[in-house]
Protein backbone atom coordinates (compact mmCIF):
# COMPACT_ATOMS: atom_id res chain seq x y z
CA UNK A 1 0.00 0.00 0.00
CA UNK A 2 1.26 3.49 -0.88
CA UNK A 3 0.24 6.87 0.47
CA UNK A 4 0.42 10.53 -0.43
CA UNK A 5 0.05 13.63 1.72
CA UNK A 6 -1.69 16.54 0.04
CA UNK A 7 -3.27 19.87 0.84
CA UNK A 8 -6.76 20.15 -0.61
CA UNK A 9 -8.15 23.65 -1.06
CA UNK A 10 -11.88 23.91 -1.64
CA UNK A 11 -13.54 26.76 -3.54
CA UNK A 12 -16.73 28.27 -2.15
CA UNK A 13 -19.04 26.12 -4.28
CA UNK A 14 -17.47 22.89 -2.95
CA UNK A 15 -16.75 23.73 0.68
CA UNK A 16 -20.01 22.15 1.90
CA UNK A 17 -19.74 19.04 -0.28
CA UNK A 18 -18.65 15.72 1.32
CA UNK A 19 -15.58 15.39 -0.93
CA UNK A 20 -13.40 13.48 1.57
CA UNK A 21 -16.25 11.07 2.33
CA UNK A 22 -16.88 10.47 -1.39
CA UNK A 23 -13.16 9.99 -1.91
CA UNK A 24 -12.95 7.21 0.65
CA UNK A 25 -16.24 5.46 -0.13
CA UNK A 26 -16.28 5.69 -3.94
CA UNK A 27 -12.57 5.27 -4.64
CA UNK A 28 -11.51 2.57 -2.16
CA UNK A 29 -8.82 4.56 -0.37
CA UNK A 30 -8.17 5.32 3.29
CA UNK A 31 -8.23 9.02 4.19
CA UNK A 32 -6.61 10.44 7.30
CA UNK A 33 -7.28 14.12 8.02
CA UNK A 34 -4.12 15.55 9.58
CA UNK A 35 -5.21 19.18 9.84
CA UNK A 36 -8.06 21.30 8.50
CA UNK A 37 -9.58 24.77 8.48
CA UNK A 38 -13.07 24.86 6.98
CA UNK A 39 -15.19 27.99 7.01
CA UNK A 40 -18.41 29.14 5.34
CA UNK A 41 -16.83 30.19 2.06
CA UNK A 42 -13.50 28.41 1.84
CA UNK A 43 -11.56 25.60 3.38
CA UNK A 44 -8.44 23.48 3.24
CA UNK A 45 -7.51 20.03 4.50
CA UNK A 46 -4.16 18.32 4.93
CA UNK A 47 -5.02 14.78 3.94
CA UNK A 48 -3.07 11.55 3.92
CA UNK A 49 -4.50 9.17 1.31
CA UNK A 50 -3.49 5.50 1.29
CA UNK A 51 -4.22 2.83 -1.29
CA UNK A 52 -2.88 1.11 -4.37
CA UNK A 53 -0.09 3.24 -5.92
CA UNK A 54 -1.60 3.23 -9.41
CA UNK A 55 -5.02 4.08 -8.03
CA UNK A 56 -3.67 7.11 -6.13
CA UNK A 57 -2.82 8.78 -9.43
CA UNK A 58 -6.46 8.37 -10.52
CA UNK A 59 -7.73 9.64 -7.16
CA UNK A 60 -5.60 12.77 -7.41
CA UNK A 61 -6.96 13.42 -10.92
CA UNK A 62 -10.55 12.90 -9.70
CA UNK A 63 -10.04 15.55 -7.01
CA UNK A 64 -8.71 18.04 -9.56
CA UNK A 65 -11.52 17.23 -12.00
CA UNK A 66 -14.02 17.86 -9.20
CA UNK A 67 -12.61 21.38 -8.77
CA UNK A 68 -10.44 20.88 -5.69
CA UNK A 69 -6.94 22.35 -5.76
CA UNK A 70 -4.40 19.64 -4.90
CA UNK A 71 -0.90 20.52 -3.67
CA UNK A 72 1.64 17.79 -2.87
CA UNK A 73 3.19 18.13 0.58
CA UNK A 74 5.64 15.23 0.45
CA UNK A 75 7.30 13.23 -2.26
CA UNK A 76 4.48 11.86 -4.33
CA UNK A 77 4.34 8.20 -3.30
CA UNK A 78 5.50 7.29 0.19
Amino acid sequence: MASIRVRLTFPEDLVREPIVHRLSTEHDVVCNIRRADVRDRTGWVILEISGDADHLVEVRQWLEDTGVRVDDLEPYLL
